[in-house]
């Protein structure tokens, strides 16, 4: 039991959590003279440099919408890599987390998984940024925006599972294996690609597209785009499946940082 109740520790330390949250908000924009509004900044740039790009430029198209056109498809474009981002954050940060923080390992008492935990939760804030730019323009796109989009955070939810799981688990193996930071670079690529963020799975073979459907965060991005940007109703049974493999990852990634904290100090 001690393994698989990872709620009573956040809960019980809910105040710590609150404080770690609010400082890395604050760490990713210090220093800059706009503060948090490159939060709201930064994404409207991309979404530009999308719509540029891949609308106009290469002319793509998801082909879900009849008459879609290429601010449809930007803006489906950046709210899946709005969504990404948590998890790319998550795998090119984690393998460090522990390893950076030292001096709370050495303390016993010390809740090490808030620290992941808040790392999360606020890569989550200024994804949520991101999506509430996309919410702003969906009524200008060809799909409109219905109320089928208060359905958002019940498909997002799994996402934060997923995340927090990922991010357990790669913290505690980074401690004994350094030279995972190296290689989180080339992952969270891989994973971006294999997502569907960037092209649509009805243009690739069935067989690819089978296996691609394993990965929850396909389904995560393309039920946000449903119920969003193009009026859609979800897939029950994909939802269903999501929850099942992020929940499956939140448990498992728990494990294995709880069976591996015991060795933090002895190699720290």
């Amino acid at each position: 039991m001690r393994y698989i109740n990872p709620f009573l520790v956040l809960y019980k330390n809910r105040d710590l959590l609150i404080q770690f949250t609010k400082r890395e908000i604050d760490l990713r924009h210090k220093g800059s003279r706009l503060g948090h509004f490159w939060a709201l900044i930064t994404p409207t740039m991309m979404l530009g440099l999308y719509l540029f790009v891949f609308g106009v430029i290469f002319g793509g198209r998801f082909g879900v919408l009849p008459n879609e056109n290429f601010f449809d498809y930007a803006l489906a474009l950046f709210l899946g890599i709005s969504i990404f981002q948590v998890i790319g954050d998550t795998v090119n940060i984690s393998p460090t987390l522990i390893v950076n923080q030292p001096n709370y390992v050495k303390k016993v008492v010390f809740p090490l998984e808030i620290i992941s935990v808040s790392h999360v939760l606020s890569s989550f804030y200024f994804s949520l940024l991101s999506i509430g730019i996309t919410l702003l323009l969906a009524p200008f796109s060809h799909g409109g925006l219905s109320i089928k989009a208060f359905l958002l955070p019940i498909i997002l939810l799994p996402l934060t599972l997923l995340s927090l799981g990922i991010s357990w688990a790669l913290s505690a193996i980074g401690v004994f294996v350094r030279d995972l930071s190296h290689t989180t670079a080339f992952i969270a690529t891989a994973i971006m690609y294999a997502s569907a963020i960037l092209y649509s799975l009805s243009r690739i073979p069935q067989s690819i597209a089978h296996i691609l459907l394993l990965n929850p965060l396909v389904s995560i991005v393309d039920q946000s785009r449903c119920v969003l940007l193009w009026n859609r109703s979800i897939s029950l049974q994909s939802i269903a499946y999501t929850y099942i493999i992020s929940t499956s990852i939140f448990i498992l990634g728990y494990i294995i940082f709880k069976r591996l904290r015991p060795y933090f100090a002895e190699v720290l």
